[in-house]
């Protein structure tokens, strides 16, 4: 059976045209994202950025400014691991690849590090194999997003992340027993 015989309207056999017939679906209507009401970090929420892509940076550092965040940026682990002891961000947006240390190790750090292991991290990456060893590993982080992202999926993702008093927390069972691990 072929899928359009699926749609054919019964006629009797006498009659010459085939004719199909689209069964009716329910419509989706979404929610506009512009009605929809954002709910951000409060002001002065410090977010460090960890990406080797000044684009990256710049991008992402806009988006959050215009939120009132306070943004700090690392091109590498290294650094970003020293600016985040001295300080102590809210957030975390560490890209996957980097030169030297990745990102991979870089989280694996962050959550062996008493002064860092409590930081909300969010992975990012624009490399398929990295999404895929993220999404097929236990990782410690809160959250991935894939580049390239949108300004609705970034303040998404931090929504997620926010208590009451609207900080980002970690969230409860996220790779917690990476911590431990030696």
């Amino acid at each position: 059976m072929r899928i359009l015989d699926l749609f054919k309207k019964k006629k009797p056999a006498n009659a010459e045209r085939n004719e199909y017939v689209v069964p009716q679906t329910e419509i989706i209507v979404p929610v506009n994202r512009r009605e929809r009401l954002r709910v951000n970090a409060r002001a002065g929420t410090q977010v460090l950025i960890i990406d080797d892509s000044a684009t990256v940076q710049g991008a992402l550092g806009k988006i959050l400014q215009s939120a009132g965040y306070i943004i700090h940026t690392a091109d590498n682990a290294e650094a970003g691991l020293e600016m985040a002891r001295g300080d102590k961000p809210n957030l975390i947006f560490l890209d996957i690849m980097l030169p030297g240390m990745h990102g991979f190790s870089a989280l694996r750090k962050i959550r062996r590090d008493a002064q860092l292991m409590d930081i909300p991290v969010i992975v990012m990456s624009g490399h398929e194999k990295a999404t895929e060893h993220f999404f097929s590993s236990q990782v410690a982080a809160e959250d991935f997003m894939k580049k390239p992202f949108s300004r609705q999926e970034v303040f998404a993702r931090i929504e997620r992340l926010l208590d009451q008093k609207r900080i980002p927390r970690r969230l409860p069972g996220a790779g917690r027993g990476l911590e431990m691990q030696s």
